[in-house]
């Protein structure tokens, strides 16, 4: 237990350093990476029958894509696009928040499929300046 509390501690420091030296675009390409592992936890968890492990990756999930990519959104500067991403965002939430009653692996699957869509997208964009 120790060694595992020992591990998380040491991973939550290098992402927290990883982000303080990140751009933006990287910032939100670490939400999308972020979002799409706590889907792959929570998926495991369901077919591994651990509910509790399930919940909490589901509501990571829910409040990465929820608060951290909905809220990055520029919606002055991202017109008809930004638009589009915060209703997609607000029904992939929507989504997670069914799965997560039903133990729904499917919805899982569709959500990380979307959020992969528009990280392959987002990965494919040159940053300005970089």
């Amino acid at each position: 237990m120790k060694a595992n509390s020992s591990v998380s501690a040491y991973a939550k420091v290098g992402f927290e350093s990883e982000a303080m030296g990140a751009s933006p675009h990287r910032l939100i390409a670490m939400l999308m990476e972020g979002a799409l592992k706590e889907i792959a936890i929570a998926k495991k968890s369901i077919q591994a029958e651990q509910m509790p492990a399930k919940g909490e990756a589901i509501c990571r999930a829910m409040a990465i894509i929820g608060e951290g990519l909905n809220g990055s959104l520029n919606m002055e500067a991202g017109g008809d696009l930004a638009v589009k991403l915060r209703m997609l965002y607000e029904y992939m939430v929507m989504r997670l928040g069914r799965a997560n009653l039903e133990n729904n692996t499917a919805l899982l699957d569709e959500v990380a499929r979307l959020l992969g869509e528009i990280k392959q997208g987002w990965d494919g964009i040159r940053p300005v300046g970089g």
